[in-house]
């Protein structure tokens, strides 16, 4: 454990009034988490993040790939994608508290490219997530973050070179190779993250695989390789997860109801939306939005976000 790495993280939620759950900061896109208990899995979109736990464990299930990381050991995501992610160990003497920040590739691949040494790329596709260590020199970077919210004047000076930093540690670790694909122009990656891309905004058409495998210049054959391999899901699956999280959103956020939330998401019939949510979340739409909205209302009376 990094303990003066826990105790800066501490002292910023205290000054936010204490409690648990999501703690938004004055930089963009770095966000803190702390909570007293366990949580159930709960299916989310993962953007492209560096998810650091400093006390604790999670889980993330991707696909049919599940990955575990406790204290001191980061997740990251490289593209975004659904998966379920759960909080599996946290208590009330020992919460769990960790840390996201959000990256992009531009930034990535500038850093890349001043690289003198680039790292090895990986041949074959692998899943868009992945457990490390994190040593030192990150954890560092995290620090400087955290104490940097007590000056917010120089937030929007140094902060992106921070994030930048944290960019250069991750490409020279050992995982730097799978960064590597998703930021070189024209890999198989960077050509199937565009047809991710092409998904997240038109999830409520009807797409063709073989449109997708057009945007990302590649055969169907290959392109459906490649997603699998990324994703650990076809892209059917794929977009089958966006329009069903979208439409859970959209009953408990905005109490739209069974049948409009399926209209909305591009389903033409409310009944087979209705199957697939109930196989997918084990549980009705109609009693799942009840139950989340009750969670969310529950939650928020024990928990103190910041402003």
């Amino acid at each position: 454990m990094n303990r003066s790495l826990l105790d800066a993280v501490t002292a910023y939620i205290d000054e936010q009034g204490g409690g648990q759950g999501l703690f938004p900061t004055a930089i963009e896109g770095f966000n803190i988490v702390r909570s007293f208990q366990s949580m159930m899995p709960m299916r989310n979109i993962y953007r492209p993040s560096l998810c650091v736990v400093l006390e604790g464990g999670k889980e993330l299930h991707l696909g049919d790939q599940r990955l575990s990381y406790g204290t001191m050991e980061c997740l990251v995501v490289s593209v975004g994608v659904p998966a379920t992610g759960q909080i599996v160990e946290a208590s009330e003497e020992a919460p769990y508290v960790g840390v996201m920040i959000d990256f992009d590739v531009a930034t990535l691949r500038e850093v890349l490219e001043q690289l003198d040494t680039p790292p090895a790329e990986v041949e074959e596709s692998g899943p868009c997530a992945f457990v490390a260590k994190v040593d030192q020199p990150l954890a560092d970077c995290i620090l400087r973050l955290v104490r940097m919210l007590a000056t917010p004047k120089a937030i929007p000076v140094l902060a992106p070179s921070i994030v930048r930093e944290i960019c250069f540690w991750l490409l020279s670790g050992p995982h730097g190779g799978e960064l590597c694909k998703l930021a070189l122009p024209e890999s198989n990656i960077e050509r199937v993250v565009r047809a991710v891309s092409t998904l997240h905004t038109n999830f409520a058409d009807t797409l063709r695989v073989e449109h997708l495998a057009e945007i990302a210049r590649m055969s169907p054959s290959s392109f459906h390789q490649h997603f699998k391999a990324l994703t650990s899901m076809t892209p059917l699956q794929f977009q089958k997860q966006l329009r069903l999280l979208e439409a859970r959103r959209l009953m408990v956020t905005q109490a739209v109801n069974v049948a409009e939330a399926a209209y909305k998401v591009g389903y033409e019939s409310a009944s087979q939306f209705s199957r697939e949510y109930s196989r997918t979340f084990g549980i009705a739409p109609k009693q799942d939005a009840l139950n989340q909205q009750r969670l969310r209302t529950a939650y928020a009376s024990r928990t103190v976000r910041s402003a």
